[in-house]
């Protein structure tokens, strides 16, 4: 069984900056990737960012350009560098860690190539 541990989340203002980190412990996958998800109270959760264990990385569109996920795979382990926040991002961020060959959103959403969840990290957003 795989674990996450997720840090970094907090209160900022907008247009401030904030780094998610997430490690991995337990099984060890093969080539494993890593994704962030949030999600607000009563909506659905949403794909946020994702990385391969190659370093291909993908967002989502609202994101581009302010978020960037990297992965350190020599210490298991995955960040979430969110700049230029805004109150709109505003949620509960969740790690994941996915085994699948391929990190792309379409993969990554589905649950059954997700192999483990982190607790969730809370980020709010003033204005």
């Amino acid at each position: 069984q795989v674990q996450l541990i997720e840090s970094g989340g907090g209160l900022v203002q907008a247009g401030d900056s904030l780094r998610l980190s997430c490690t991995a412990s337990g099984r060890t996958l093969r080539r494993p990737g890593m994704g962030w998800f949030r999600q607000v109270p009563g909506k659905e959760r949403e794909f946020v960012a994702s990385v391969s264990w190659s370093g291909s990385s993908y967002y989502r569109e609202s994101v581009k350009g302010r978020f960037t996920i990297s992965i350190d795979n020599a210490k298991n382990t995955a960040y979430l560098q969110m700049d230029s926040l805004r109150p709109e991002d505003t949620a509960v961020y969740y790690c994941v860690v996915s085994g699948a060959a391929s990190l792309r959103p379409v993969v990554i959403a589905d649950k059954r190539n997700v192999d483990a969840w982190g607790q969730g990290t809370l980020v709010t957003v003033s204005l």
